[in-house]
């Protein structure tokens, strides 16, 4: 997820999985959702349901969602809620917490309508929601995030999922859901918060990346940018990325992108990624620019989507509980959204050197140093916390980028982090999840000890970062002022042969030192 008072921010939204009661399939949830009455700007929700018990009484709105790292409290945008019976009389609820309606006589429910005010045009004065994790409606478009439209009933999180949508005529509709006899179906909770929805004035575009269709949704409030210029900005990086991957790890990927003046931000999910970005002509040069923060968001596809733990894979709804491990769901995405561009071609070592002394700086002047990658990560929903965690794209870059180093040296060349990334996607995949206090030892196991020291020293906890003495290896020096400020970093153009060899395995066979 991407809030771009750092450019890039996080990570996908997966709730936790409860059993139906007595055993019994549950029957799917049924939501309505009506567009076409705009006129009071709030989004009218039904849902039918059958065989609620007494342990579905309460009806949850989310709390937070993962990936955001921040409280929503998405029930305060909640204007009115009712439930009624097969006959259509009305069953009374109360309002029991911030995200809590109970359900008087649960078993009796057939319906439940209520209204939801979108989260971009509300005014709350705190937790307030990131745009691109919220919702909007308006007379020619509407976003709905999952977690800030839809409610459900607790326990009911396995349960699939249809979701209808009455839409103006002339509406078009972008998301990754699949569509069948008019409603878009999920799996489950989770797989409708990992889907949003961009309805309205559209354009649309596609390309493939081997052998899988990437669509290209865009809202452009004064059509100032098409997807079709979209698609040409971002083709040659797409192939850059599948070719550092081998192969997309899922079948079909949706990009959104929302353009109008408001505040920007990008939030990735396991068959896309959504953005919200300010609306200015198109120039080659704002293309590259939305190239760049959707190269992060793509590699999600790899973390978390299928490398990830069991907290990311049964996130707690109500309360969430971090993951330790940002430094690799965010910190290597990062790093591997500038690498693949490297070793592509598509960006010089020089402008990637650039880049990292950019980091260097920020991490720096605008973060705690002392705080360690890992308490970064299991303080990241709290106060403290969310003023550091921005420099996830920074440090945790960083320090990806040094394990990347290490890792090929070792191996002389032969391998480094893209590649233990791939071991380990293979191991576990997208429906098997490692055990969150596990993962170092596995990495350990699958690499060498001085891998642990690595971690030891530069993510479970905070010292200086060796960057100078990491890029030397490759031949290339750091140059700093007497305060010993990062400046840039200068190629030698005679490296040793040791220097040589790792230089070359660093860069890919298609990288290059300059423009």
């Amino acid at each position: 997820m991407t809030n771009i008072r750092s450019l890039l921010r996080a990570t996908i939204p997966v709730l936790c999985i409860a059993t139906a009661a007595h055993g019994a399939a549950p029957a799917p949830l049924r939501y309505t959702v009506n567009l076409k009455d705009r006129a009071d700007t709030l989004f009218k929700v039904s849902l039918r349901v059958d065989r609620l018990t007494a342990a579905n009484a309460i009806f949850q709105f989310a709390a937070t969602a993962p990936g955001t790292y921040q409280i929503m409290d998405i029930g305060r945008f909640v204007r009115s809620f009712h439930a009624y019976d097969a006959g259509g009389k009305e069953i009374s609820t109360a309002r029991v917490a911030t995200n809590q309606w109970r359900l008087s006589a649960p078993t009796r429910v057939r319906e439940i309508r209520y209204t939801m005010a979108p989260t971009w045009t509300t005014t709350v004065t705190e937790n307030q929601v990131y745009l691109m994790c919220g919702s909007s409606l308006s007379e020619d478009h509407s976003l709905l995030n999952g977690q800030a439209v839809f409610g459900m009933p607790k326990g009911m999180q396995s349960t699939p999922i249809s979701v209808q949508l009455l839409a103006p005529t002339d509406w078009k509709v972008a998301t990754s859901l699949k569509k069948s006899g008019g409603r878009y179906l999920a799996d489950d909770y989770d797989q409708l918060v990992d889907s949003p929805i961009l309805a309205g004035r559209l354009t649309f575009s596609r390309l493939n990346v081997t052998g899988v269709p990437v669509d290209i949704a865009v809202y452009s409030a004064h059509d100032q940018i098409n997807a079709d210029q979209l698609r040409d900005a971002m083709r040659d990086m797409l192939s850059a990325a599948g070719e550092f991957l081998g192969k997309l790890p899922v079948d079909h990927y949706m990009f959104l992108y929302y353009f109008e003046a408001r505040g920007q931000g990008a939030w990735e999910h396991s068959y896309g990624s959504e953005y919200s970005l300010p609306e200015r002509p198109y120039t080659p040069q704002y293309g590259k620019q939305i190239t760049d923060i959707a190269a992060h968001e793509f590699f999600h596809v790899v973390t978390p989507l299928n490398l990830h733990s069991e907290i990311v894979e049964h996130f707690n709804f109500e309360t969430p509980v971090p993951s330790r491990h940002l430094w690799l769901y965010e910190g290597s995405t990062e790093w591997a959204a500038h690498k693949m561009q490297l070793e592509s071609g598509l960006k010089p070592a020089t402008e990637y050197l650039a880049m990292l002394v950019q980091k260097m700086n920020t991490d720096r002047a605008g973060y705690d140093t002392t705080w360690s990658l890992t308490k970064l990560s299991l303080t990241s929903y709290s106060d403290s916390g969310q003023k550091q965690y921005p420099n996830i794209y920074q440090r945790g870059a960083l320090v990806a980028g040094l394990l990347d180093i290490k890792l090929l040296e070792l191996s002389h060349g032969e391998r480094g982090l893209r590649d233990l990334i791939q071991d380990l996607s293979k191991q576990f995949g997208k429906k098997r999840a490692f055990r969150d206090d596990s993962l170092i030892s596995i990495i350990i196991a699958r690499t060498e000890p001085a891998i642990g020291e690595f971690i030891n020293s530069y993510i479970r906890d905070a010292q200086h970062l060796p960057i100078k003495e990491y890029y030397a290896k490759l031949g290339i020096t750091l140059i700093e002022d007497e305060k010993g400020k990062p400046l840039r970093f200068e190629v030698d153009p005679n490296p040793t042969q040791e220097q040589l060899k790792l230089r070359t395995a660093w860069l890919g066979k298609r990288g290059k030192l300059v423009s």
